[in-house]
């Protein structure tokens, strides 16, 4: 009897990075070392010189220093992986505070009959919470999204896409996430949030197509139910069933919580470009947050502590990926062969018309995230060879931060093995092909965004 075939199963994030962190190593005994001479430009930006390059000698990497790299890297950038743990530590107490579904319940009453400007709402306020924080928080509150929309006579792929698609335009546009432009800003030597104004202008671009595509499609699954992907399926959801009026009244008390949610933002972002703060500084306000949202929703010291130590659990994976992808940058430098790579991906691009470098970067970063599924690790994985690179062909540090945001965030949203989306339709018993059947055509949309706005940032030298 012939053996039943085990389908395949994307391996762990920790292990797609380590295999390339010992790629690269071998990469060092490989390929010839170079350097290119660098110099400060006139924003104090330490960039390359691209008409001095030359080889120097050898310097391969021992693979037994391999977690000597990683500890170093993990070093490197503690103040970044402490961003990310306080802001889920932080996040964890808004969650358990119940301030946010009670918001969406409020919503939904008073929006039930027009779509057009419910569902605009939603995807809005998960668009500006994802500014900080990755779309997988939700995956525990995706049911009961798909409660109210299937309440509402839509499906559950409404339900989801609202989390899904309003948080992707959050996070993938870039605009404050600590996990990916803080970790891409600092490699490229960059003030961290500098640039926002054209990221908010993007952030609004997509976020109006998206909703566009998705009012669209609400409308007519709510004319004609047949047509969801999920007809079949969605009929015996038990949570058709379910009572809207479950979740509270929004009170003062929650109101505070989601009031002291956007002062936060505000203050990371006015702090980061009038006082030039670093992540030290946007650790502390995420420790503040969380104290302030504790006590506005009446924990005690000990139970604050407790949730507070729980969603910093939640991240600690994200922030050990940055400190293993960093190690990937540390290998290449300490092989002297990152300016090698850069010398030769700057004669390959060279070939594209000059008015294309950006889009064709933003293409085949997409294509490098399809194995890099994390964020963070990306960042670290690519900015050191994409920011010079960048200074090789013309392409301001800001216009490659903007590649990396795009080609890292929207492909999250239809890869198998993405966390994000696997967690949160599989929350929702949806499967991955009715999800595409929905979603391919969105993705197409998002491209031919991301190729025209990226081409913006380069003709108009975003800085």
């Amino acid at each position: 009897m012939p053996k039943e075939k085990k389908p395949f199963k994307m391996p762990h994030t920790f292990v797609i990075i380590i295999s390339i962190i010992l790629f690269v190593t071998a990469m060092t005994w490989l390929i010839p070392a170079g350097e290119y001479v660098r110099y400060k430009n006139a924003a104090g930006i330490e960039v390359i010189d691209p008409t001095q390059f030359s080889f120097v000698e050898r310097t391969p990497v021992n693979p037994l220093r391999i977690p000597l790299y990683i500890v170093e890297a993990i070093c490197k950038r503690i103040s970044l992986m402490l961003v990310i743990l306080f802001s889920g530590g932080a996040f964890a107490l808004i969650s358990k505070s119940g301030a946010l579904h009670a918001a969406v319940a409020k919503v939904a009453k008073l929006f039930k009959d027009r779509l057009y400007v419910f569902i605009p709402i939603m995807t809005t306020v998960f668009a500006l919470i994802c500014t900080t924080q990755g779309v997988n928080q939700f995956i525990a509150f995706a049911p009961i999204v798909v409660m109210i929309t299937m309440a509402m006579g839509l499906d559950s792929i409404v339900g989801a896409a609202i989390i899904l698609l309003g948080g992707c335009v959050g996070f993938s546009t870039g605009t404050l996430n600590p996990s990916t432009t803080l970790v891409a800003q600092e490699i490229a030597e960059l003030p961290p949030y500098s640039g926002i104004g054209y990221r908010i202008v993007c952030f609004a671009v997509f976020l109006i197509v998206t909703n566009i595509y998705l009012i669209r499609y609400a409308t007519k699954i709510r004319r004609d139910p047949t047509l969801s992907p999920m007809y079949e399926l969605d009929k015996d959801n038990e949570m058709k069933h379910l009572d809207m009026d479950s979740f509270g009244a929004l009170t003062l008390r929650k109101g505070l919580i989601v009031a002291a949610l956007a002062a936060a933002l505000a203050l990371m972002v006015y702090g980061g470009i009038k006082f030039s703060w670093d992540m030290e500084e946007l650790a502390a306000v995420f420790i503040g947050l969380a104290v302030v949202v504790g006590f506005l929703a009446g924990e005690t010291p000990s139970s604050m502590s407790v949730i507070f130590i729980d969603g910093c659990k939640k991240m600690l994976t994200a922030a050990l990926i940055i400190g293993l992808a960093t190690a990937i940058a540390n290998v290449m430098t300490a092989g002297h062969i990152v300016d090698t790579v850069i010398y030769g991906l700057s004669s390959v691009m060279s070939y594209a018309p000059k008015f294309l470098v950006a889009p064709v970067m933003y293409l085949v970063n997409t294509l490098i995230s399809f194995v890099i599924v994390s964020g963070s690790g990306m960042a670290s994985a690519v900015m050191p060879i994409t920011a010079p690179l960048g200074d090789l062909l013309g392409l301001t540090r800001q216009t490659t931060v903007l590649i990396f945001n795009f080609s890292d965030g929207f492909t999250n949203y239809i890869l198998p093995h993405s966390t994000a989306l696997m967690g949160i339709i599989s929350a929702v018993n949806i499967p991955y092909d009715r999800w595409m059947k929905f979603m391919w055509k969105l993705f197409v949309i998002w491209m031919v965004i991301c190729c025209i706005m990226v081409y913006g940032a380069q003709m108009m030298h975003y800085a």
